[in-house]
């Protein structure tokens, strides 16, 4: 947990410019409601992403996917080599047989659309509260 707050920190970014925001303005509101400090990044490639986690110190990087994976490769390898861990979960119209792959790459928290704020903070709390 960010050494700067006793809260948890997240970072609520969009990986691909599918046009869909509600699902992540909803999300970011529900996880700040929830007790959470939530920085809302707006659409960043996986760079900008890193340096931001880096920057604002977060427990926990949020990820609106769109259907591509390939940022969220792009991404895990960027704060592999940046020696930073924060928990990363992905949302948005994620395709069932992306699951797999998804969870080999190191992503616990897939969370597609119809799944609720309660279960995404709960998830988040539980996970960063264990670590």
């Amino acid at each position: 947990m960010s050494v700067t707050t006793d809260r948890i920190r997240v970072l609520i970014v969009k990986s691909s410019l599918d046009g869909h925001w509600r699902g992540v303005a909803t999300v970011a509101a529900g996880l700040k409601d929830a007790g959470m400090d939530v920085i809302y990044g707006g659409m960043l490639t996986p760079p900008e992403i890193a340096k931001a986690a880096i920057e604002e110190d977060v427990d926990v990087l949020g990820i609106n996917v769109g259907g591509r994976l390939g940022p969220i490769r792009d991404l895990l390898h960027i704060l592999r080599q940046e020696g930073i861990q924060p928990l990363v979960v992905v949302g948005g119209p994620i395709p069932r047989e992306d699951f797999a792959e998804l969870r080999e790459l190191g992503i616990e928290g897939i969370f597609p659309p119809g799944s609720t704020i309660k279960g995404i903070a709960d998830f988040i709390k539980g996970r960063v509260r264990a670590s």
